[in-house]
């Protein structure tokens, strides 16, 4: 095995937080042409959506006037090209497939590649990683350097594509076991406490013995804790902060 590669797969074994192992992966992605990412992932897909988003986990290398493009216009990123190929294939895909399917893409995706074509977003591969569950999506885009024409870029494939597939795999395994963070607001320390109690079978009236506060305080906690994630029971607050790893037993 090529010793970068064993260099990588320590670094991002032993990454103990999502921007470190992010800054890891894209300067690995560089070394192979592909100096700029994104990586989606929802825990909440509908068949006809990527869910809501605000539940997205995004992380990215573009400058911010393409992410600022593309997430402009709502959901206008739910309509690029590529996207609509992972939703409903896994596996990698190379973007000569839009060129492919010119005449089967709606308007709205049209006006993706137009700005992709505008800012430079011309060339690369996606990656749709395979899940358990069908209301869960992981996505990378891989945007190709300046220069390279897409003929290079399946050139690169060619030689590099089972490598380079499986560091994307590993990465994004990896960036699943870690805690994350999405745009809705966070929970403070009290409020992520009295879920994890709830999470453990404690009633109100036992956490509030734990805590020393109210019962009308835990319940304010869970009232807020709800809200800040969009769900109307504590049992979907549980489970919506389990998908982030974002919990973990109060005892430690």
């Amino acid at each position: 095995m090529d010793q970068r590669l064993l260099v990588y797969l320590d670094k991002i074994c032993h990454s103990q937080s999502i921007a470190t192992l992010w800054d890891i992966h894209c300067g690995a992605m560089q070394d192979f042409g592909f100096d700029r990412l994104i990586y989606a992932f929802s825990h909440f897909m509908t068949p006809n959506s990527f869910g809501p988003r605000e539940d997205f986990l995004i992380l990215y290398s573009h400058p911010a006037e393409y992410m600022q493009r593309i997430y402009q216009d709502g959901q206008l990123y739910e309509h690029s090209p590529m996207i609509e190929w992972a939703a409903h294939n896994y596996g990698a895909c190379s973007w000569g497939w839009v060129q492919q399917n010119l005449s089967r893409l709606s308007p709205e995706a049209r006006h993706v590649l137009e700005i992709n074509s505008e800012l430079g977003v011309t060339a690369g591969y996606t990656i749709s990683f395979p899940e358990t569950s069908s209301c869960a999506r992981g996505v990378m885009a891989l945007t190709a350097r300046p220069g390279l024409s897409q003929q290079d870029v399946d050139q690169i494939w060619t030689q590099h594509g089972r490598t380079i597939e499986a560091m994307n795999h590993v990465a994004h395994l990896k960036i699943m076991s870690l805690p994350q963070q999405t745009d809705r607001a966070k929970l403070s320390a009290r409020q992520r406490e009295a879920l994890e109690w709830v999470g453990n079978g404690k009633t109100n009236q036992d956490i509030a013995t734990i805590m020393g506060v109210s019962p009308a305080t835990v319940e304010k906690h869970l009232r807020i804790a709800r809200a800040k994630l969009g769900v109307e029971t504590t049992a979907q607050a549980i489970l919506k902060i389990s998908y982030l790893n974002q919990i973990r037993s109060p005892y430690g």
